[in-house]
């Protein structure tokens, strides 16, 4: 069982982006409240609205109930800034109008990290992650480099927005390849909290014996063993900036 080492936390600002209300609290929510409990300004950027997520539900409902939920769980952790970006669910697409919303966002936000979900292809062994997923990470780690050159999407450029290029790292949370975990022992339970948070949705999938604790606390536990403490939170880390 291969050790996970501890992630750097002298920062003070950091921008969750996902691609769907609810990726947060499937693994990261414990590790956001631990951060906010420090003191640190976390901030989430919710790719689309999970308009999709809900067969029984029509699209234009299922939005309004998703991003009230997300913004619920959020605050739960300590969260106060969610944005939603609007882009269609289920048919995200990596490229550079995915690129161009991201690095917006980071100009806007300036975080020393910045966080997103596992975009590899699974979940590890044959549980096969999700198109939006793997969309939303690749984009991430191109929109952190684009919002540090003043000549990639110049158009957004202005007296309130400037380049920021002094993202430290990008962190996958949840990720196969996760190299690094933060303790999450004394936050699990608002953690738990913060997935129950997102009740139409977890209805909405038919799991009607779904424990969100039971659930959290197989990932977390397995993790903290290899971290060392009770529970844990893994993440897959790549060093950001130039020449990195």
């Amino acid at each position: 069982m291969e050790k996970l080492d501890p992630l750097d936390e002298s920062w003070q600002r950091a921008l969750c982006i996902v691609a769907h209300p609810d990726d947060m609290e499937f693994g990261a929510a414990a590790a956001i409240a631990r951060w906010t409990g420090q003191g640190k300004w976390i901030g989430y950027t919710m790719v689309t609205s999970g308009e999709a997520g809900i067969d029984g539900l029509h699209p234009d409902q299922c939005r309004i109930v998703r991003e009230a939920e997300q913004i619920a769980s959020a605050h739960i952790v300590g969260v106060e800034t969610v944005d939603f970006l609007g882009l269609p669910d289920g048919v995200l697409e990596y490229g550079v109008p995915l690129r161009r919303a991201l690095a917006r966002e980071i100009r806007r936000h300036r975080p020393d990290i910045v966080i997103t979900g596992n975009f590899r292809d699974t979940f590890g062994g044959r549980n096969l992650n999700q198109a939006d997923h793997i969309a939303v990470g690749r984009a991430v780690l191109d929109a952190v480099r684009d919002a540090g050159n003043r000549w990639v999407f110049p158009e957004q450029l202005t007296d309130e927005l400037e380049p920021w290029g002094d993202v430290q790292a990008v962190w996958a949370c949840a990720s196969p390849l996760s190299t690094h975990a933060v303790d999450t022992t004394e936050t699990f339970a608002a953690g738990v909290a913060s997935l129950e948070a997102h009740a139409a949705y977890i209805e909405g999938l038919g799991w009607e014996n779904f424990d969100a604790g039971e659930f959290l606390e197989g990932i977390s536990r397995a993790t903290g063993q290899r971290a060392g403490v009770a529970f844990a939170a893994p993440f897959e880390v790549f060093p950001m900036g130039w020449g990195s």
